[in-house]
């Protein structure tokens, strides 16, 4: 199992890739700003490469965007903390330099990577795992958070474990997709029914260290006022680790 250290580093790795960036951008005091580009490895939640991304680590922030922006994005980032560029007033006037392109950003999303070591889990119901072939049959069964929509090739659901209720029906879901070659990201989703119970907890622990187990980092992301999601994450053995936003079209 990797270490906290050697985690980071693989995070560090894989951001690179999705940020056109070198590994050591993340080590600068300075804002980095570099240009998209589709390169092998990277998680492929679009086709072709974001007009806008961005990430920090908690000391500086990494700025794929196209040449369109950099002129701007000298002038505004040059002398602000990398974390002030999530702040709702720096987001708000990013935005007004996308509009004209078409392009507005996405919510900021808030990642976690596992602590190390295995945690001790209960889940106090009965589990049933689901591995890839399996979990064929489960899409469209409203698990839109731990599961993909479809099978997707590009980052394909690679193993689910559910909590039975006593008549055999699924009353939660935890499924993780290989997002990239090293790392599969958790999703979970409880029945409105059922929550309250620590199903969440219960099964994003479960997946967190059977993925480890198998040699991979898990990783888990929410929204900043998804509190819920929070102390899931923070309860299940994550902690936060870096923030990412992105563009989408405007409507």
């Amino acid at each position: 199992m990797l270490n906290r250290q050697e985690t980071v580093l693989a995070l560090k790795r894989q951001l690179a890739l999705d940020l056109n960036c070198a590994i050591s951008d993340f080590d600068s005091d300075a804002n980095i700003i570099t240009v998209p580009a589709i390169r092998h490895g990277r998680r492929e939640y679009i086709r072709g490469a974001f007009f806008f991304s961005m990430a920090t680590m908690g000391k500086n922030a990494v700025i794929s965007a196209d040449g369109a922006l950099h002129s701007w994005l000298r002038d505004y980032a040059a002398s602000k903390p990398g974390h002030y560029l999530f702040e709702h007033g720096s987001l708000m006037e990013i935005e007004g330099q996308l509009a004209p392109h078409g392009k507005r950003l996405s919510q900021s999303h808030h990642m976690f990577l596992p602590r190390p070591g295995f945690i001790e889990v209960r889940a106090g119901v009965k589990v049933k795992w689901y591995e890839t072939d399996d979990i064929m049959g489960l899409y469209g069964g409203g698990f839109p958070n731990a599961l993909c929509k479809e099978f997707d090739p590009k980052r394909p659901d690679m193993l689910a474990v559910a909590a039975l209720d006593k008549g055999g029906d699924i009353m939660g879901l935890a499924g993780c997709s290989a997002d990239c070659p090293d790392m599969w990201q958790i999703g979970i989703d409880v029945f409105p029914a059922f929550r309250g119970r620590g199903i969440a907890t219960a099964l994003v622990s479960l997946l967190r260290n059977e993925i480890l187990k198998r040699g991979y980092i898990p990783f888990y992301g929410t929204s900043l006022s998804n509190l819920h999601s929070w102390n899931v994450a923070l309860n299940s053995g994550f902690y936060p680790a870096w923030v990412e936003i992105v563009t989408v079209e405007e409507d």
